[in-house]
């Protein structure tokens, strides 16, 4: 006979779903603290290069 899993055994407890959250905002805030360093480090070289050859 198979027995019916009832639904509180797919529902992960609240401080599982917190941690859930709280890695996927560390991961949403370093990805974005990471994309913002590129484009500074890019704008910064293409500012110097423009310096040193002006057009």
């Amino acid at each position: 006979m198979v027995m019916a899993a009832s639904i509180s055994e797919f529902v992960p407890s609240t401080s599982t779903l917190l941690a859930g959250v709280a890695s996927a905002l560390l991961l949403f805030v370093t990805g974005g603290v990471v994309y913002l360093s590129a484009v500074d480090w890019r704008d910064k070289r293409r500012r110097d290069t423009s310096v040193r050859r002006p057009r």
